[in-house]
């Protein structure tokens, strides 16, 4: 029997990890700086398994193999991944680190590449093979990298100078704060690594990573508030130069190792969690004295200024408006029962390209009818695409990326006539009774999202079932669509929620192999005046703009606070949107956007 491509490329891997002496290999979906996204290039462990999730791991051994994914991919890796190659294993139920304890052989040499892990993960793997009396080993050039025959090279795209109107603070200022920070942490410099802080310190955006507008690079903040940036000469242009000044000294982005061995005798932090095990190594051989320390980038990234927020809302009107005349178009299009999952994403994708403003999606589409809709992370494709049937669920995961904001929106859509069946209006409507739950709340200063995760699953809680993602993750600017330290979940990290920060309400329900749903909109926290409060309260402002499908709600389940807060939701739809549509999309909006109840 021929082997098929992944198993040959299994096989391959295998016999290079046999001539380096190896037992074993980890092959993350990573890039050097930890990205959710990464550019061609990076996308290993797709090559490797045909696994095209933006979150996974997979661990080969001589005579076993395993990938790793979290519940919003259960499904969508059995359908992509050959189930006689590779055991499927579920996070958090079990990781790579546990697994390998379990299952490498004794005295294993387990080979993996520095740039791409953590220096945790290293740790907490080395201690999990110690029990097998095995060992962790870092390679020398990437062991898929050997044997991947046409892999891409990364992107030559220049940099982009993001424009302080929609930055709201400078370059330089940003950078005076950071110094400021590295003054009173006793620090002479600081490692930025993650793509997304290097493009928000320096005001620079770049189309080096699919869906986020970043640009492969590296830098070195220095507490006399000069940078030091490592990035391609061929992306250099003269507008960036002249926007980064002579206080930011340019060099190749290979140079950057060179330099962290340079830091002999300063104090630098680095960010345990964001940089890769490599820049660690290379900071301790070079004689540097390490203080983990989080990125200092991350907090004031995520507390959006009052020129970024004022840009969130301009963006968020326009691709509300691009949503709905996509719904319209849906309503008249799927009646007649010809459109498919692809024509759908591509249309919607054309509407927002008819803004004339739109730069990337922020992800890929999720396009999903009937039980496509119940794989959470689904992402149509030729072999997959199905037909929005009359009679279905079709769930649209989708957003763009504007240079004033980044959007994330689902709706999902009942493609009648028929009515829906009662079971699906259940789970639609304790779907929206948490999502309005979690937008109605007031919360005291001090909060973090894991005290508020329960509001958006009450309901679904109250009949016995639940959806196996979070409730809510941070939204960039221009920038990451999954941005932290914030977000909604049941396990939290301690991050209380502060204003300016953007979060996504996004509850779902997923019955298998029939349908999905999930309401989702982009929620900014304000803060709250409430007369004769004590202390200081906070609550959400709903920035996401556009009709909440009515056909699938059951009325009757809401309450009057509920039916006050859809009435109240659309009537600013409506404000918002009716001016930037006429016709027939205009028509559509108005009814749409009639009081319920």
């Amino acid at each position: 029997m021929l082997m098929n491509a992944y198993e040959a490329r299994l096989d391959a891997l295998r016999q290079e990890l046999a001539r380096r002496g190896l037992d074993g290999f980890v092959v993350p979906i990573s890039d050097e700086h930890l990205s959710e996204y990464v550019g061609a290039y990076a996308q290993r462990l797709q090559w490797l398994t045909g696994f095209n999730g933006s979150a996974g791991t997979a661990v080969v051994l001589a005579q076993k193999a395993a990938i790793f994914v979290d519940g919003r991919y259960t499904l969508q890796v059995r359908d992509q991944v050959d189930g006689r190659l590779w055991d499927y294993e579920n996070v958090p139920a079990t990781s790579p680190a546990k697994w390998l304890g379990e299952h490498a052989p004794e005295g294993a040499r387990i080979g993996y590449d520095t740039w791409l892990h953590s220096k945790g993960w290293a740790e907490a793997v080395g201690k999990e093979l110690a029990k097998r009396n095995a060992t962790l080993v870092a390679v020398e050039g990437n062991a898929i990298d050997a044997v991947w025959q046409d892999q891409p090279t990364p992107s030559a795209a220049p940099a982009i100078v993001h424009d302080d109107a929609h930055a709201g603070r400078s370059s330089p200022e940003k950078r005076a704060a950071l110094a400021e920070w590295l003054t009173a942490e006793r620090l002479d410099a600081a490692v930025i690594s993650p793509l997304d802080s290097i493009a928000w310190l320096f005001n620079i955006r770049g189309s080096d990573v699919d869906r986020t507008p970043v640009v492969l690079s590296y830098a070195i903040a220095h507490a006399d508030g000069s940078a030091d940036l490592y990035i391609a000469p061929g992306k250099v242009t003269p507008d960036l130069v002249a926007h980064l000044g002579d206080a930011v000294r340019l060099h190749p982005r290979d140079d950057f190792a060179g330099a962290l061995a340079a830091l002999q005798g300063k104090r630098v932090g680095v960010d345990r969690d964001r940089s890769v095990a490599a820049i660690f190594e290379a900071l301790a051989k070079g004689g540097a004295q390490l203080v983990e320390k989080t990125d200092p980038c991350v907090l004031p990234k995520a507390v959006k200024n009052p020129v970024e927020q004022a840009g969130h809302r301009a963006a968020q009107a326009r691709d509300g408006a691009a949503m709905a005349r996509f719904l319209h178009w849906l309503s008249v299009e799927t009646p007649e029962g010809s459109t498919m999952e692809i024509d759908a994403a591509e249309r919607l994708h054309q509407f927002r390209r008819d803004t004339g403003e739109l730069r990337d999606l922020s992800f890929d589409t999720i396009s999903g009818s009937g039980p496509n809709g119940a794989i959470v992370h689904y992402r149509v494709s030729e072999e997959s695409n199905r037909l929005l049937a009359p009679g279905s669920v079709y769930l649209v995961d989708s957003g763009g990326q504007y240079p004033d904001g980044t959007t994330d929106i689902t709706r999902t859509v009942w493609i009648g006539p028929a009515e829906a069946p009662a079971e699906v209006k259940d789970r639609y409507t304790r779907v929206l009774k948490g999502h309005i739950a979690l937008a109605r709340a007031t919360f005291p200063k001090g909060t973090d999202g894991a005290q508020l995760d329960t509001l958006a699953r009450q309901f679904l809680w109250a009949a016995g079932i639940d959806y196996a993602h979070g409730t809510g993750h941070g939204v960039g600017s221009f920038l990451s669509v999954h941005e932290g330290p914030q977000r909604i979940a049941k396990t939290g990290n301690g991050q209380e929620l502060l204003p300016g920060m953007i979060v996504s309400n996004e509850p779902g329900y997923y019955r298998t192999g029939e349908y999905g749903i999930r309401i989702e909109n982009l929620l900014l926290v304000e803060p709250r005046e409430i007369a004769s409060s004590e202390g200081d309260w906070l609550g959400f402002e709903t920035l996401t703009l556009v009709p909440i499908d009515k056909a699938l709600v059951d009325a009757s389940l809401l309450d009057a606070a509920e039916l006050g807060w859809w009435n109240a939701y659309h009537a600013r739809v409506r404000e918002v949107l009716a001016p930037q549509l006429d016709g027939p999309a205009r028509d559509w909006l108005e009814n749409a956007c009639a009081p319920l109840g």
